[in-house]
């Protein structure tokens, strides 16, 4: 993700996660009530795996604090609030410094909130490194929340590559319409290969009856390619392919550009977990967040997809095709999602995923 608060950064330009996981709120919330309601626990160590950064990060850790004093107050009011440590999770590239300098002013901010309590013991610290490796000592995590991220996968399913090391996966930068069906099964074996693995050493560092809530981008039915969160990438690689037919970048830059993206549907999600045994599936829901309320900046659907995008990819983006064609890349992009649109509709749908560590 694009670090800062720059125009393009994520933290100004993520208001769909947001949207989204406010949606997702209740479930989380009540799933964390449920959580000290059954153990009652006199500290709780919390993990945000993929946290990113910008005010969504630190909105989250207010919820889930507040939610904490109100189960407290319901089961045990006469006794001492619990201690509470967040672990903050991403890559070590992460822009982990603008969470930390915003740090002084959210305790403040805590404490001048009367429905919040008095919480003197709220630590709040980072664990950089990749979650599809160990994290955290066995048995010490009461509750894990991944907003957004096990969309992610590990790397490229080195399947889709040829004997001479090129992409098959001519003029895509995912599974899109044109793509060989090679090319969506190695998506697919690639996903499941690390969704087993994240669960398999999530359920090392969860207590017994610990939980996960996952916020997770999908697809509604078994096609790979469908008028969702997919074709959102499609349309990336089109834009890409404008630039190319103007001579503003090599066809082979296109082609050789990939990305490590794959949306499961619901029962793939629901098969992994049953496969992989560790847990029990508490809810799976699946929300479609409205277009209409995608952003309150009075610009268009196009527009603010495209700067969500961007503040998403852009990083990479720059990495393969150099920085000179980005603003040019994502008016493109912004346009060819409204024209789309108008068409016909685009529907992003999220998962919301609750699990609980079996004994």
């Amino acid at each position: 993700m694009t670090g800062g608060v720059g125009k393009t950064s994520y933290a100004r330009n993520s208001c769909f996660q947001k949207k989204a996981s406010d949606m997702a709120k209740h479930i989380t919330l009540e799933t964390i009530e449920q959580l000290y309601k059954e153990t009652k626990p006199k500290s709780l160590t919390i993990a945000d795996l993929g946290c990113s950064s910008g005010p969504n990060t630190l909105s989250t850790i207010k919820d889930i604090t507040k939610a904490i004093k109100f189960s407290h107050h319901l089961e045990i009011p006469n006794q001492p609030l619990p201690e509470i440590s967040f672990f903050l999770n991403d890559l070590p590239g992460n822009d982990f410094n603008s969470i930390f300098k915003s740090l002084p002013d959210f305790h403040i901010e805590l404490k001048k909130d009367k429905n919040n309590g008095h919480f003197s013991s709220v630590f709040i610290a980072a664990y950089p490194g990749s979650f599809y490796g160990r994290l955290f000592p066995e048995n010490t995590i009461h509750f894990i929340y991944s907003s957004y991220s096990l969309h992610w996968l590990s790397k490229i399913p080195q399947a889709i590559y040829d004997d001479q090391g090129k992409s098959i996966n001519k003029g895509c930068v995912s599974i899109c319409s044109s793509s060989p069906e090679a090319v969506s099964k190695a998506y697919h074996t690639q996903f499941k290969e690390d969704f087993s693995i994240f669960l398999r050493f999530r359920s090392k560092e969860l207590v017994v009856g610990g939980r996960m809530v996952l916020i997770i981008l999908g697809r509604e039915g078994p096609d790979h390619v469908d008028r969702g969160n997919c074709f959102f990438w499609e349309l990336l690689a089109r834009s890409i392919a404008d630039l190319v037919a103007k001579g503003e970048i090599e066809e082979e830059k296109l082609d050789s550009y990939e990305m490590h993206f794959y949306a499961p549907s619901g029962s793939e999600i629901e098969s992994e977990v049953s496969k992989e045994g560790s847990f029990e599936l508490e809810r799976l829901e699946m929300l479609g967040v409205d277009k209409e309320k995608w952003n309150e900046d009075g610009v268009s659907y196009g527009t603010a997809c495209a700067k969500t995008v961007r503040a998403v990819q852009e990083s990479m983006l720059v990495q393969h095709f150099g920085e000179e064609i980005m603003d040019k890349l994502f008016d493109t992009y912004g346009r060819m999602v409204d024209e789309e649109l108008a068409k016909e509709d685009i529907r992003s749908i999220t998962f919301v995923v609750v699990l609980r560590k079996k004994v």
